[in-house]
């Protein structure tokens, strides 16, 4: 099947309505959870990932379990024939929330399956798109380009090279931000 015929039979329909939880959730930078959602999804249609419908779906509520604690991963399951896989996907790149930023990112690296690298990947981009000094602290903005250069940009290295461009241009483009305002 060609692009075109995969997306024509993609159903999103189901995962946007649970997305649709995340609304609620606003973002630091403005917006709510449910725009990054399509954001990251966005990502993934731009990276030409058309027939994984796995991680397309999973891209949507992928901040779902963090976000909205009383998710009924039940409810998740039943949705369609893909989603036990987006549930495993989801519940891979969910945070635990005894672990560490960091400690969380290295077992992604480190354990993580392709997809779930793919996913992360995407999320971070979204994220960096949002990473402006009027919001965040010079510091906190520093830490985060480089917890992105440390576990990021080798799990981009890993599943997508233009991912790997992307991710580079824009932490130099933070960076150059961060060292402007300093001078």
């Amino acid at each position: 099947m060609s692009e075109i015929d995969i997306l024509s039979h993609l159903v999103l329909a189901p995962w946007i309505m649970k997305a649709t939880a995340l609304i609620s959730n606003e973002r630091k930078v403005g917006g709510n959870q449910f725009r990054h959602a399509f954001a990251t999804l966005g990502i993934l249609l731009d990276y030409k990932y058309f027939s994984s419908s796995v991680l397309l779906k999973a891209s949507l509520v992928h901040d779902l379990l963090e976000d909205v604690p009383s998710t009924n991963l039940d409810e998740l399951r039943a949705i369609d024939a893909d989603a036990p896989q987006v549930v495993s996907l989801v519940l891979e790149v969910t945070r635990n929330p005894c672990d560490s930023k960091a400690t969380y990112l290295r077992n992604i690296l480190e354990k993580g399956s392709y997809q779930a690298k793919i996913l992360k990947v995407a999320d971070r981009i979204s994220n960096l798109t949002d990473l402006h000094r009027d919001v965040y602290s010079d510091e906190k903005m520093t830490k985060y380009l480089n917890e992105t250069e440390k576990y990021v940009i080798p799990m981009a290295l890993e599943v997508n090279h233009n991912m790997v461009t992307e991710l580079t241009d824009l932490i130099r483009k933070r960076r150059e931000l961060l060292q402007y305002c300093v001078s």
